[in-house]
């Protein structure tokens, strides 16, 4: 199982859905592809999951759910911004709303007090923009340590990072110690969805991975059908 990159980690649960074109994958991508990818495996199976699942074991479901909702907060910092670049002004006055909401009355985001309100949590990135603008997502790859991505994507998270409030952390061991919770409780919010990886790991988790950006990018309208001889 491999986290990061522009989509989210629920990719694994959304095999489900269509998938669109320009998405073929030359071969000599896919020997590139499927070796970084055997790298991240390597390193998300000897110390990520392990680390991930000790998480899990020593956090209250509580406490975990808190952090969750901390994180949540800060990246809607990152999607009003997209949701705006797309002038989807209605969503971005809700992104503002929850993050208004949640950080004031839900001690810095710990508590998701916007979405009982009907403040629906959306999802947006930069890679998420150009799609919406007509990029097209360009050919699959996989980043070392970010996981699955596209071009499109992979570019996308040069901009995303500036609007990572995390980043803004002067002090150097708060940030990385930040960025390593926000790690590991990602990767803890996995372990139950990999549970229905089947076959081919490499491939299952591409297909579930373009097709869940394609969902994302169409807000949910996916007109084309999945076939797997696109790639």
């Amino acid at each position: 199982m491999q986290v990061g990159g522009a989509g989210d980690g629920s990719a694994v649960g959304h095999a489900g859905c269509g998938a669109g074109a320009n998405r073929a994958e030359p071969r000599p991508w896919e020997g590139f592809n499927r070796a970084v990818f055997q790298f991240n495996d390597t390193i998300d199976r000897y110390a990520l999951k392990p680390a991930a699942q000790g998480y899990r074991f020593v956090m209250p479901d509580l406490a975990e759910q808190g952090v969750s909702n901390f994180f949540d907060n800060l990246g809607d910092l990152g999607v009003l911004a997209n949701n705006l670049l797309q002038l989807k002004l209605h969503d971005a006055a809700s992104d503002t709303a929850r993050i208004t909401m949640n950080t004031i009355f839900g001690l810095g985001g710990v508590f998701d007090l916007a979405t009982p309100f009907g403040l629906e949590k959306h999802n947006e990135d930069f890679g998420q923009t150009l799609g919406y603008w007509g990029v097209a997502s360009g050919n699959y790859l996989v980043l070392p340590l970010f996981g699955p991505s596209t071009v499109r994507d992979g570019i996308g998270l040069i901009p995303d990072s500036y609007l990572d409030p995390v980043g803004e952390v002067d002090h150097i061991p708060t940030r990385n110690s930040l960025y390593g919770l926000r790690l590991v409780d990602t990767r803890a919010g996995l372990l139950k969805a990999e549970e229905i990886i089947s076959g081919d790991r490499y491939l299952f988790i591409r297909d579930a991975y373009l097709q869940r950006r394609e969902y994302l990018i169409n807000d949910g309208r996916v007109d084309s059908q999945f076939d797997a001889d696109d790639f």
